[in-house]
């Protein structure tokens, strides 16, 4: 059950209704565990004894780390943790660690034949079990207290809306707005609708319109003049960012509606002056987890400058890990990684500083850096993202459009780009809390979308990791 579907707007009318109509949070507590789990079962329904499994482990982890002392503590914790990447690791990375395997006793000449497991990914991996090592974690350092009610907890690891894609989210937000009774209001619904209508128009309206031109230039690199390739390349950067940021404004804003506040995980990434405040935009859930669990404890940047630079390098390794297991996204990530340490200067992070055009060269150059480095993230190999740059820089002709099937198909995927990118900027959320500002809103969104939208169900990128 995808967001973008029928059965999920079916699904959430329900489910919202009826949490309404019940009057103490017990009630809720379950209806959401129980909703959550018929949301995760719909993609595969068994891998629900998965997450329910790592759900039990930590939470009698957390209980017995709170009540332990000294090495006791550090134990449990340990065991959680084993728990939880042991799971990532046997879906995850088990094929991709044998078949590397398999490559590396070939290239010596002694083949080597180990079984591979022959199972789908389960859904959101990565993203809940984060969630769940931050938990733990937090009740390890004495930040959040061990939860009691088990059902409550099962729920901040399974709540729907972030279930799947994220943010990330820490206990100490999300669990206390879980257990605390809160009345129908009126404006959160309607700030929580125009988030979601907004996140339908960036998945359904751009992301899935341009998925299509970016599948035809990557699947035709050396047929696609340079030029094509080189938009196919600046389109996949806004499909993935629509995509992927499309799916959080649809999971904040079904929280918003029943008054559950989540954290932001996108903050005008493509507007960035370098690449170090990037990341400080994109996917926040994620690059702030692997700076309070990975980078401080590492030793952040206490330990000299080398030191620093060898944390910046392991943050980034283990982010494009995360991603994926696959070479490409190693690769990307240690890039990142490597222009954050070359690239970061005090000048870049005070750009009140400089004048306006500047400010938008360092932009500009910084979204081709990241649109370049998408490129990796995108292809199916590192062979296959360094033949398609080596083709953009070939300079060859030909359009045919761009990749597009014709020329008023490409003026209308750059007004859609220019309208959200101009709504991002300039028209904050809070714009549409007004009655009458809401009716239109939500009326224009609705047409927009039915008229223009791509309904091909297509599955939010993220959801793979």
């Amino acid at each position: 059950m995808t967001f973008n579907s029928l059965q999920f707007l079916v699904f959430f009318m329900v489910v919202t209704l009826w949490y309404f109509r019940l009057k103490n949070q017990k009630g809720r507590i379950w209806l959401l565990l129980i909703a959550s789990c018929y949301f995760y079962m719909s993609f595969i329904p068994e891998y629900i004894l998965i997450l329910g499994g790592t759900i039990i482990v930590d939470y009698f982890a957390g209980l017995l780390i709170e009540k332990s002392e000294a090495g006791k503590r550090k134990f449990w914790l340990i065991t959680s943790l084993i728990a939880n990447i042991g799971a990532l690791a046997v879906f995850k990375y088990y094929n991709f660690f044998i078949d590397n395997i398999h490559t590396g006793f070939l290239f010596f000449g002694k083949p080597l034949s180990l079984p591979l497991l022959k199972m789908a990914l389960p859904i959101g991996l990565s993203f809940h079990t984060f969630q769940a090592m931050s938990y733990t974690i937090e009740v390890y350092r004495r930040k959040q207290a061990a939860e009691r009610n088990f059902v409550a907890y099962a729920l901040y690891v399974m709540f729907y809306p972030q279930l799947v894609a994220g943010p990330i989210e820490r206990p100490q937000n999300v669990l206390p707005q879980l257990k605390e009774f809160r009345p129908y209001n009126w404006d959160n619904v309607k700030e929580g609708l125009a988030r979601m209508l907004w996140g339908f128009f960036k998945k359904v309206v751009i992301a899935d319109r341009l998925a299509m031109v970016v599948e035809r230039t990557y699947g035709h690199v050396h047929d696609s003049s340079s030029l094509a390739l080189f938009t196919g390349a600046v389109f996949y950067s806004f499909q993935i960012y629509c995509d992927f940021s499309g799916y959080s404004d649809i999971a904040l804003g079904a929280a918003k509606v029943m008054n559950i506040r989540l954290m932001e995980n996108f903050k005008q990434p493509y507007l960035s002056h370098s690449i170090s405040n990037f990341w400080t935009r994109w996917h926040v859930s994620l690059s702030s987890w692997f700076r309070d669990y990975v980078y401080i404890p590492l030793g952040g940047n206490r330990k000299g400058e080398w030191r620093r630079k060898l944390n910046v390098m392991i943050v980034f390794l283990l982010s494009g890990l995360w991603h994926g297991a696959n070479w490409t996204f190693v690769v990307w990530g240690l890039l990142h990684g490597l222009l954050v340490i070359l690239l970061t200067r005090k000048t870049q992070q005070e750009p009140e500083r400089r004048n306006k055009l500047i400010n938008a060269l360092w932009m500009l150059s910084t979204f081709i850096l990241v649109t370049f480095l998408w490129i990796f993230f995108r292809s199916e190999n590192i062979g296959a993202a360094w033949a398609y740059i080596k083709e953009i820089f070939a300079l060859r002709g030909g359009s045919n459009y761009l990749g597009f099937n014709s020329r008023n198909e490409l003026y209308f995927s750059i007004l859609v780009i220019a309208i959200m990118l101009y709504r991002e900027k300039f028209l904050p959320g809070h714009f549409i809390t007004n009655n009458i500002r809401f009716y239109c809103f939500t009326a224009m969104m609705v047409l927009i979308c039915y008229f223009f939208g791509v309904f091909a169900e297509n599955q939010f990128i993220y959801f793979q990791f």
